[in-house]
């Protein structure tokens, strides 16, 4: 683990049963109590995850919106202080160069959150397509991230502040937040298909934040989550891994994301014409879910066939510990992409039969 990139929560890990692997160049933690326990856990209750490996980049000045809108697929010209978005960014193909949150804090101040392991890709590539009077800046390893993740996530955080996150909406922020007297930024987006909050905090708090709130949550049966229940979770409610559903070579569209794609907005954006003419030409593949309707466990990069040809791959594939299904995301040829088409998913050579279904697999009940 030497050779590893590590976060500020790494000496805490062993204390709690982490059990650590080389996740992209960096020691994170894939399990604690067990995936099925943590997943569980997080659909329930609430399960507390150390995201600081994910990279966080500063965008200042008078021309800081205009290059975010050049950069972006969405609109952030709609947002008001206080407020986030998603949103993929591309290159001039088409193709994704990442997913990524973007959070405006002022007119002239945002800041974007990107994947860990694109985070020095990201910022070069934001860099190559700045102008004007901005300022850029990767500040990944000033600030630790955590995110607090269930159903119990807003009555647990709230016994650590006096900030009423009731307030706080979906996909908006709050600044300069006493939680447990750490000055945190709080954030209610999250990668679960639950309800939570993530916490950004200086570096050098993670620790003391990670153990008040594992103390404040200990008598409702919060638990520390590792990479593995956050890959399930993310998985049933069909939420994309860049690297999977999204890559260099798989754009927004054909991934689902075009809801996140504003073709219609004022300004011209990386990738705006290559994707303008995907959608006008009709998409040559589209990514579609489906449950294995013989015994299999689809994987990333299993080949999926229609009568004996090839027609696409699975993106992601597992079985899903809370819709008790094996089910899987695959990227296929568009023809076959309709609900109750069956396909035959290669597991070790042998063709296993699934079929189409409707997504997101699972879903909170509000």
């Amino acid at each position: 683990m030497e050779h590893l990139k590590k976060t500020p929560l790494y000496e805490v890990y062993p204390s709690y049963g982490g059990k650590i692997i080389d996740f992209g160049g960096w020691a994170l933690p894939v399990q604690y109590s067990g995936i099925l326990d943590e997943h569980e856990a997080v659909r329930t209750r609430a399960g507390l995850f150390d995201v600081s490996h994910m990279g966080e980049i500063t965008v200042k000045g008078p021309d800081a919106l205009a290059n975010i809108q050049k950069w972006i697929t969405n609109d952030a010209s709609k947002l008001a202080n206080g407020q986030a978005l998603y949103s993929p960014i591309c290159h001039e193909d088409g193709g994704t160069v990442d997913d990524l949150l973007v959070y405006k804090k002022a007119d002239d101040d945002y800041l974007l959150v990107v994947n860990a392991a694109n985070i020095e890709k990201d910022y070069e590539h934001v860099k190559k397509y700045s102008f004007g009077n901005v300022e850029i800046v990767n500040v990944s390893a000033d600030v630790a991230q955590l995110a607090l993740q269930g159903p119990l996530a807003e009555q647990v955080l709230q016994k650590l502040t006096t900030a009423d996150l009731s307030q706080i909406k979906y996909f908006w922020f709050l600044e300069n937040a006493d939680v447990a007297g750490v000055n945190s930024l709080i954030s209610r987006t999250g990668y679960t298909g639950e309800d939570g909050f993530e916490i950004y905090c200086d570096a050098k708090d993670a620790a003391k934040l990670w153990a008040a709130i594992l103390e404040a949550g200990k008598e409702d049966g919060v638990l520390p989550i590792g990479l593995g229940a956050r890959d399930t979770l993310r998985f049933e409610a069909r939420l994309p891994l860049y690297g999977q559903e999204i890559t260099d070579t798989i754009s927004p569209l054909e991934a689902g994301l075009g809801f996140f794609v504003k073709l219609d907005k004022e300004e011209d954006f990386l990738g705006k014409d290559a994707l303008k003419k995907q959608k006008e030409e009709g998409l040559k593949r589209k990514l579609v879910g489906f449950e294995m309707i013989e015994r299999g466990i689809p994987r990333s990069h299993y080949e999926i066939q229609v009568n004996g040809r090839t027609i696409g791959e699975c993106t992601t594939g597992t079985m899903g510990p809370t819709v008790k299904k094996n089910i899987g995301l695959g990227l296929i040829e568009t023809e076959y992409a309709k609900i109750g088409q069956e396909l035959d998913v290669i597991i070790r050579g042998k063709a296993v039969k699934a079929v189409i279904i409707k997504t997101p697999f699972y879903k909170r009940q509000k």
